[in-house]
């Protein structure tokens, strides 16, 4: 791009922003001598018209569009068969079973980490202190946790040093360097790890604040009753923040269902590790088809939107009872 070009996009800019600036200028100036209730209906629809707009460009139209491709051929035909590729072609089923295998494992073991965690850790001297060890992952970006672990995962060949974490460990005690990330099906597990690592801090914060709000009178009166520790936790303590394990559940599924940094940065989905994020993306602006990559974010739509809407359901039933 010429210089003359750069001023000019600079330039279009520009005038855009006097453009916009000026349509608000005067709706604002309208506004302030309209009536008051009629003020109240411009001053209403002045701060939701953008955001409508916003919505519409970046979130309905997109949408819209991505359904219809995910029925259409390169060539604009309609047809079904990118959903027929998507259910017959091994490359697409390793592709949903490795995306299964993330949901099942990745949601049930952060859980239970960060839920055992948080009740180890309950009212202890350093219970601070011990929240931002583990909840340290949580601030890290998915590609920056990628890059981290892909060292810990790091192989050399046999005879040099190693660099990777993992592979020192192996060396050290006596054995030869393993190609972690070439491994398969090990390698999805390696990946699962990373989320792990990072969603169990989230669900320690969420499930502490829960056992938090469980009245102690239940537990003192279980206690009263020559409880142990084991059933107080089970009788008592989950009941009391089944709410609260439902919510971190369904939003670490949905945010597993979504993964698409960590296998991109790690594997970029070789060596059989893609998931639907990441096959979609491959598919539509990697093998320009997409056709396939539409119908790909169509059935992560449907597989997420469930979730969602359970996730919604709890929460109204959580503020119905308050």
């Amino acid at each position: 791009m010429t210089t003359e070009d750069l001023l000019g996009k600079i330039l279009q800019v520009v005038m855009g922003l006097a453009i916009f600036a000026a349509i608000i200028g005067l709706l604002i100036f309208f506004i302030d001598k309209a009536p008051k209730r009629g003020r109240d209906y411009w001053q209403l629809a002045g701060f939701l018209t953008p955001a409508l707009l916003f919505l519409i460009i970046g979130l309905v139209y997109p949408a819209i569009r991505t359904s219809i491709l995910a029925f259409q051929t390169s060539g604009g035909d309609w047809t079904l068969d990118n959903f027929v590729w998507t259910f017959t072609q091994p490359v697409a089923l390793r592709t949903l079973l490795n995306t299964i295998i993330w949901v099942l494992i990745v949601p049930t073991v952060s859980t239970a980490i960060g839920l055992a965690y948080a009740v180890f850790i309950d009212r202890s001297r350093g219970e601070k202190y011990f929240k931002v060890v583990l909840f340290m992952p949580i601030a890290i970006s998915f590609v920056g946790a990628g890059i981290i672990w892909r060292f810990v995962y790091e192989y050399k060949s046999a005879g040099r040093e190693q660099i990777g974490l993992l592979n020192a460990i192996v060396v050290a005690f006596g054995g030869e360097p393993v190609q972690w990330l070439q491994t398969d099906p090990l390698n999805t597990f390696l990946l699962i790890v990373v989320m792990i690592w990072i969603q169990t801090g989230f669900a320690m914060v969420l499930l502490s604040a829960a056992i938090k709000g469980v009245p102690t009178e239940q537990i003192e009166a279980a206690q009263l009753d020559g409880t142990n520790a084991w059933q107080r936790f089970w009788n008592v303590t989950v009941p009391g923040i089944r709410g609260s394990l439902v919510v971190v559940l369904t939003t670490i599924s949905i945010a597993t269902l979504k993964v698409f940094d960590i296998v991109r940065t790690m594997t970029a989905g070789n060596f059989n590790t893609s998931v639907i994020a990441n096959e979609m993306y491959t598919q539509a602006f990697r093998a320009s088809e997409v056709g396939r990559g539409s119908a790909l974010a169509l059935i992560l739509f449907v597989l997420v939107l469930p979730i969602v809407i359970y996730n919604i359901n709890i929460l109204r039933k959580q503020r119905e009872i308050r």
